[in-house]
């Protein structure tokens, strides 16, 4: 881990301890939803920042290229805002007492690896006990469009997407930057990607203006996203139906047809494992989103692929902490 030099002082917590120690109380105690009410989320404060800042520089009146160099800046300085703050965090973790409670604690909200599991269990019990208007409302919240066009197994199918998506985005990305940088590296990341969620996406208003953060989270994304696909085809050798060497064949060959080669990856692998078809087709209320297929198998998903999912994805994780457990065992032999 490159710190500046501030986690190796006598009596400070290592932070690989501080990792495993948050990874594993996560995964059975959630993100501490409980203490979020109380305090807020440590997102909540970066898209305050990053919304003031597309108030205020991001105006229809000004041309595209006024706006792209503007959403530049912009980006460079929640960079280093969050960079500062995150350095600060660590240093003070390892200087003073008990502060190191504090950082374990904003680690275990900015990793979801319950989270995301219960999330997506919650929309494949509904798919089986209560039908598909309750599979509906509970997948709701987690996709930015209306599902109520959507059948079963377009509910499944985006269930499970969810899932390899969050795997990338929302486990391995965190855990491997906070490897390399500690929480500076871990709370860019977060930045980065928030700003990536709230204006990447390119809309008129945003095309110009978030460039700059779509292209820092593709680069951000691109090593995590090559493990998060690993990590999966190694699951697939735990799962007594999955295929392994199809998972490893049809990651290769589909990923890149996905609308984010980065997000596809995973994605590709569990369409393998499992021989589905994922993404292509979606028909949301307003309109139907035509993207390719990925993997060869059949596109009917249903509660039970939703299931094998999140037991690959469960697998996957834990395959993550046992890496991170054995970069810890490495550091003091």
């Amino acid at each position: 881990m490159f710190l500046f030099g501030i986690s190796g002082r006598a009596g400070g917590f290592d932070p690989l301890i501080l990792l495993l120690m948050a990874l594993v109380i996560e995964t059975y105690a959630g993100r501490l939803s409980f203490l979020t009410r109380l305090t807020g989320h440590p997102v909540q404060a970066l898209e305050n920042l990053i919304l003031w800042f597309d108030r205020k520089l991001n105006r229809d009146t000004r041309s595209q290229m006024d706006r792209a160099v503007r959403g530049g800046l912009m980006a460079l300085v929640v960079i280093a805002v969050s960079f500062a703050i995150g350095w600060g965090i660590s240093w003070l973790s390892q200087m003073l007492p008990f502060a190191w409670i504090f950082e374990t604690i904003l680690l275990i909200m900015l990793i979801s690896q319950r989270g995301v599991y219960s999330a997506v269990r919650k929309i494949g019990v509904a798919l089986r006990d209560q039908g598909l208007e309750a599979a509906r409302e509970s997948l709701s919240p987690l996709i930015n469009e209306a599902p109520e066009n959507m059948d079963a197994h377009g509910v499944a199918r985006a269930g499970i997407e969810i899932s390899c998506i969050a795997l990338t985005t929302r486990v391995v990305a965190p855990v491997f930057w906070y490897l390399l940088f500690g929480f500076p590296g871990i709370l860019t990341y977060q930045a980065v990607m928030t700003m990536n969620d709230l204006l990447g996406h390119k809309t008129d208003r945003h095309r110009a203006f978030g460039f700059t953060a779509a292209r820092l989270n593709d680069i951000l994304l691109l090593i995590p996203a090559q493990l998060s696909g690993l990590f999966m085809v190694l699951a697939s050798l735990f799962v007594p139906t999955a295929h392994p060497g199809k998972a490893f064949t049809t990651m290769l060959k589909d990923a890149r047809k996905y609308r984010s080669y980065n997000l596809g990856v995973t994605l590709a692998a569990l369409a393998g494992a499992f021989d589905l078809a994922l993404a292509g087709p979606r028909k949301f209320t307003q309109e139907t989103k035509n993207e390719h297929w990925l993997g060869s198998g059949t596109a009917k998903a249903t509660h039970q692929d939703i299931k094998r999912s999140l037991y690959m994805f469960a697998t996957a994780c834990l395959i993550n902490g046992v890496w991170v457990a054995a970069l810890t065992i490495v550091r003091y032999t």
